[in-house]
């Protein structure tokens, strides 16, 4: 090698490290061209670098290859570097020269190889860098992840641009239905389709991220508002390119206008509020779409406090067991009682409605079900020792205990360390609105039943293919929902009256007891007894009643006949 090409070389290794150290401005075209010269300098044909996640993929051939530089002449290598990871990654560079050059002398190969291992380090830094950024802020599916939401959040703090944006937490509606119609294939490439259009409306500035199955969240300029919120209502998305097919793909959302706080919200904090949005958006029927204000922070505050609260009410008994009598409308009979929970703090009743629908957004729910269930077996067992008339007693389940496994032991457990008949306890079960869930409700329904205990649908004809629903399942009773009673002022060929009329039936002509909630009117009375539905639970009869005034109501016996 002589002095011109030792000098050629100095010059292009310290063009090549000067762009290496540049990390903030990394020039790749003059990278490239160094990279070039030096080839030529060193007479080479062709760089070749192979990329592996793993070593079992370097032997499987999985991984990526690239040619880096080619001059298309017949070849063969001279110099190879393998790098494996701490992470099990691999990293090869190959350099190859033509079989008509002249071979390396020895201090050729000696500066080429020190040029190597700087390269592959190099290359293998930005490659490991580029697979923690996909291990850390995306996931399986490539779809960018909570993780790089956050991080957009914070630099968006850092340049204070944070209240010019709006934050977005939705949840897609009723997608698992597009998987069970058109198959996963499909299904994933509608989910993408929308992803993009998302996306394509939040813009540059704006990021669209994936909380995991169905949920998102977004962050976007306030101006683009009105466009996204038009997606998240509905927008039609192709599901078949070859025919052009499209499905109408909507969600239900949360939103959160970032506010202008010293200091800045957290990034957690937004996203809990969208979140907490857009929970309120899918229990709201009216609008798809939810705003986070002033009110929903006072019913979040309640929600925290219903928890913190909730294991010391348990502890201290503050829960109470009321009964809502069930009555023979022909007799006026005492013929059984719901169940029902009261929570009574510091002398004052919480509404069921302020507490109920929080605790089943966790598994605190299914341990007051247990609970209630405890205290109807012991006050069932003091009847018995008391010599009392004993009633059927509805106890509700929530839908939560469906993927509980063990619930038929669970639920004997409690009521056989009272020695209380089988048959003095029924189960109330709700509808479920998914496939998934009318399974796990099949299950837990033979199970029960086969233990003896009578088994009730409840809210019937709200839930997932109703008709399916009794057909399927081995029911006891049909506890037909008050939507389905006509009221006072509708007269008697609408179609709620029609629908209630053969929904009776029906249940009747398959065996099944049927009970009517809801009733409040005389009237509502004569309409059950029209269509021979015998069994009412009601205001028109009773509220849900403290132990003590229900024990008195049972030893009276019956309620005026038709009251």
């Amino acid at each position: 090698m002589d002095q011109s090409a030792r000098n050629q070389y100095q010059i292009l290794f310290e063009r090549m490290l000067r762009c290496m150290a540049d990390f903030e401005h990394f020039d790749r075209e003059e990278f490239v061209r160094v990279l070039r010269e030096l080839a030529a300098l060193f007479r080479l044909s062709k760089g070749v670098t192979e990329f592996y996640q793993t070593v079992r993929a370097e032997k499987d051939g999985e991984g990526e290859v690239m040619i880096d530089y080619d001059t298309g002449k017949k070849d063969h290598p001279v110099l190879r570097h393998r790098i494996l990871s701490r992470s099990k990654s691999v990293i090869i560079s190959t350099l190859y020269m033509a079989d008509d050059e002249n071979p390396l002398e020895e201090e050729e190969r000696e500066k080429l190889d020190l040029i190597l291992r700087v390269l592959v380090h190099f290359i293998a830094r930005n490659r490991f860098e580029d697979s923690v950024e996909k291990l850390g802020y995306y996931d399986d599916d490539g779809y960018p992840n909570t993780r790089f939401y956050l991080r957009f959040l914070d630099s968006l703090i850092e340049q204070g641009s944070l209240p010019a944006y709006t934050a977005a937490c939705f949840n897609l509606r009723s997608f698992s239905a597009v998987n069970q119609e058109f198959g996963r294939k499909t299904g994933d490439l509608v989910f993408r389709n929308y992803f993009d259009a998302l996306q394509a409306a939040a813009g540059d500035d704006g990021v669209v991220c994936r909380m995991g199955g169905d949920n998102f969240v977004m962050a976007f300029k306030k101006a683009l508002t009105e466009k996204v919120l038009g997606l998240l209502s509905g927008t039609p998305v192709i599901c078949d390119p070859k025919s052009g097919q499209r499905l109408l793909v909507s969600a239900s959302a949360g939103i959160l206008n970032i506010p202008a706080e010293e200091p800045a919200p957290e990034p957690g904090d937004i996203m809990g509020r969208a979140f907490a949005a857009m929970l309120a958006a899918k229990q709201n029927k009216e609008t798809p779409v939810v705003y986070y204000d002033k009110e929903m922070i006072s019913e979040r505050k309640k929600t925290v406090q219903i928890h913190l609260l909730f294991p010391k009410a348990l502890e201290n008994n503050e829960f109470k067991v009321f009964y809502q009598p069930k009555v023979d409308i022909d007799t006026g009979k005492i013929v059984g009682a719901e169940a029902l929970c009261r929570w009574f703090r510091d002398g004052h009743m919480v509404p069921p409605g302020e507490f109920i629908p929080v605790l089943e957004r966790t598994s605190e729910i299914c341990r007051l079900d247990f609970h209630m269930l405890e205290l109807v077996c012991r006050d069932i067992r003091r009847w018995l020792d008391e010599g009392r008339q004993l009633v059927r007693v509805s106890v509700n389940l929530s839908r939560k205990h469906l993927s509980d496994v063990d619930l038929r032991e669970h639920i004997l457990e409690i009521v056989d360390r009272y020695q209380v008949p089988h048959e003095s306890i029924e189960i109330e079960l709700t509808e479920t609105a998914t496939e998934v869930g009318f399974q796990s409700l099949k299950r837990v329904a033979e199970e029960l039943q086969k233990s003896g205990f009578c088994i009730s649908v409840d809210d019937f004809g709200m839930g997932y293919s109703s008709l399916n629903l009794i057909r399927e399942i081995p029911w006891n009773v049909l506890k037909i929902d008050r939507c389905f009673l006509p009221t006072d002022d509708e007269p008697e060929g609408s179609t709620t009256s029609l629908m209630y009329g053969h929904v009776i039936a029906m249940a009747r002509d398959i065996g099944l007891e049927c009970i009517s909630e809801g009733v409040e009117t005389p009237k509502q009375v004569e309409i059950l007894r029209k269509n021979q539905c015998r069994l009412a639970q009601g205001f028109l009869y009773d509220k849900p009643l403290a132990v003590e005034d229900f024990e008195l109501r049972l030893s009276q016996g019956y309620y005026r006949k038709g009251s």
